[in-house]
């Protein structure tokens, strides 16, 4: 932001940009690793709620846990070695990506109130903005972008 005053401009520092808030957090596929991801992404919430001012109700709070549950639980069922949680944020939206060593894109199934299981990534898509997967160099990486108001 810039100030006029009698002419002068004199800048406020206001209009510096801020970097969003990231954490990344690698597992191993050992048991517990679902739910040490949860956690990171609830320890991961607060820091936006604390260092971000964002305003994250519950409900967005639960969605962010869903959405890390969904993508981790996937890269856990679907490669064959160690997977990334990465995450940024700002007080608008929070971006889940994970990455895996799996270069087989994921499948999102028609809805089917009678299959059981394999809903994961229709759960995804309902609660995101935007959901994309791509492949990399080491595998695949499965990106959400959660969007909430501010």
């Amino acid at each position: 932001m810039i100030e006029h005053l009698d002419g002068a401009v004199i800048p406020t520092g206001f209009d510096v940009p801020v970097e969003p808030l990231r954490r990344a957090a690698h597992y191993t596929g050992e048991p517990g690793c679902i739910a040490e991801a949860r956690s990171f992404a609830a320890h991961f919430v607060d820091q936006l709620r604390n260092e971000w001012c964002a305003r994250i109700g519950e409900r967005a709070s639960g969605e962010v846990m869903l959405v890390v549950s969904e993508l981790i639980t996937n890269a856990d069922r679907h490669s064959n070695g160690p997977y990334i949680l990465e995450l940024e944020g700002t007080d608008q939206s929070v971006t889940v990506c994970v990455y895996d060593s799996s270069d087989a894109l994921p499948l999102r199934f028609p809805k089917d109130p009678e299959r059981v299981g394999r809903h994961g990534l229709e759960i995804v898509h309902a609660l995101a903005a935007e959901v994309t997967a791509e492949r990399v160099p080491v595998g695949k990486r499965v990106r959400a972008l959660l969007t909430f108001g501010a």
